[in-house]
């Protein structure tokens, strides 16, 4: 029975020693779940607000350009004014004086002219006849005659010089306006350098048509073009919207802000526009071209720079991008990206090069 024991214990090794092993077969590792996204293009359009600045089409400071006294001031801060209307006289005592004595220099060269003109008439008729005036003499009145022709046009010169300075004695507008500002009164003293120069005597703007000045940051200056429409409001009238057109571009940016002066005319014939108010515009950024636009969430800024994470043969792929502009929670970006491509819709740092990825059907171009 021992016996009988020993061989069953022997078969039974034998026969567990001679089966087939199993196969251990190494675990295959599953593609993350990561969720992607179709890049598409567009053509992106936002807007964007500004502060800007009212100003009178024109305006302009009037200053005294001779040495004088106020006499007459015929308007006042407020005043409507049309172009060529008297609005200052200014006196001048030693002027008066100059012209009376420039128009006497004029008067008495003018004779000594006509005289030796008379002269040189009558030689030169006289010198017809043979023998009887030297050529000499008549060289000699022509002469003098060319002199004094010389100092009445100087004299003539000189009385006109006085005579404009005369005119800026009366101080005119250049243009229909508004005076918004006056800083003299009668009798004070005005001239072109010491104190009656620091201020203008008056300011004159036009009111009933306005620029509208704005810089737009280099970002957005391409964005724009001449005739653009766009609208804008000023916190003195809540609730009112003001449209415009853009009619100037200065097309170079301000080296100290970096932006390009843009200006909107503005018609203001209610007048409830004033210059020197502060807008905020609106201004529309519309691509000329499509963009690429894709999430937000899939764009990663990080220490090595801007990218997204393309899936390139099913596994993903950083591809450097630069940002455009932002709308709500979509993004443009500007790169080396296939146009029927996918990236990965919430990309993160942890997303390493040639992590393997599915896309779903519903991604597949």
């Amino acid at each position: 029975m021992k016996n009988n024991n020993i061989i069953f214990a022997l078969f039974l090794a034998l026969a567990v020693g001679c089966s087939p092993k199993e196969e251990i077969k190494p675990a295959v590792e599953a593609a993350p779940a990561l969720e992607t996204v179709a890049l598409t293009k567009e053509k992106l359009s936002t807007e964007m607000r500004v502060p800007a600045e009212l100003t009178g089409m024109k305006q302009v400071d009037l200053y005294a350009k001779v040495t004088s006294f106020v006499k007459e001031l015929k308007v006042d801060i407020g005043s409507e004014v049309t172009q060529g209307q008297l609005l200052v006289v200014l006196e001048a005592p030693e002027i008066s004086s100059q012209l009376s004595a420039a128009e006497s220099r004029l008067k008495s060269q003018e004779a000594v002219y006509l005289a030796s003109k008379s002269t040189y008439n009558r030689l030169f008729e006289t010198s017809k006849v043979e023998g009887t005036i030297s050529k000499n003499d008549l060289e000699q009145a022509e002469a003098r005659k060319n002199s004094d022709f010389a100092q009445y046009q100087a004299a003539k010169a000189s009385y006109a010089e006085v005579s404009n300075i005369r005119g800026y004695l009366q101080i005119r507008a250049p243009f229909t306006g508004v005076v918004s500002a006056r800083n003299v009164n009668l009798g004070a003293y005005v001239g072109p350098t010491g104190k009656g120069s620091d201020l203008p005597l008056l300011t004159i703007q036009q009111q009933d048509k306005l620029r509208l000045s704005v810089f737009v940051p280099e970002q957005y200056s391409g964005y724009l073009k001449d005739g653009d429409a766009l609208s804008f409001n000023v916190k003195s009238l809540p609730g009112q919207k003001f449209d415009a057109k853009i009619a100037r571009m200065s097309g170079a940016l301000d080296a100290r802000l970096r932006s390009e002066r843009v200006e909107m005319d503005v018609v203001n014939s209610k007048k409830n526009l004033k210059p020197g108010m502060i807008a905020e515009v609106l201004l529309p950024l519309n691509a000329p071209d499509s963009t690429i636009v894709v999430p937000k969430s899939a764009v990663v800024t990080s220490s090595e720079g801007v990218y997204v994470l393309l899936v390139d043969n099913g596994v993903t792929k950083r591809v450097p991008v630069t940002k455009g502009r932002e709308l709500e929670d979509r993004i443009e970006v500007f790169g080396e990206l296939p146009e029927n491509g996918n990236v990965v819709k919430i990309a993160s740092e942890e997303i390493k090069d040639g992590t393997p990825v599915q896309i779903s059907s519903a991604n597949k171009q």
